[in-house]
């Protein structure tokens, strides 16, 4: 299993940005998908969520602000960011995504890099 997240940078407040993250290793159309971020000093939590069948859930503190999509067709899952915040800041990862009784949970766990956002006020 390979995910690889790309498309972080330095936005200034208010900006927008479109992460990709290239998944390869596992049948990626059959599975829930979802974007975590870690700030520093703060536990990795999931932000958005998106259904093999198309349907969403956000966290409350982007909801209405980002936006999670996906393309079967080339295993790719995007997150795309507006009206961002310098709370924003961190390293966002993707992974397949499984729901069980206490929430979602991560299916591989392997965080690799990532790729760093960086919002400035």
């Amino acid at each position: 299993v390979h995910l690889q997240a790309s498309g972080g940078g330095l936005v200034q407040f208010g900006g927008s940005l479109r992460l990709s993250c290239a998944a390869c290793g596992f049948i990626f159309s059959s599975n829930a998908m979802g974007w975590y971020r870690q700030a520093p000093g703060k536990q990795r939590e999931l932000v958005a969520r998106i259904a093999s069948g198309g349907s969403t859930n956000y966290a409350d503190s982007v909801k209405g602000r980002f936006t999670i999509s996906r393309d079967n067709a080339k295993n790719t899952v995007y997150l795309q960011l507006n009206s961002l915040k310098p709370e924003d800041t961190a390293v966002y990862y993707c992974d397949a995504v499984k729901t069980i009784v206490i929430g979602t949970i991560p299916l591989f766990g392997s965080w690799g890099q990532g790729t760093q956002l960086t919002v400035s006020s």
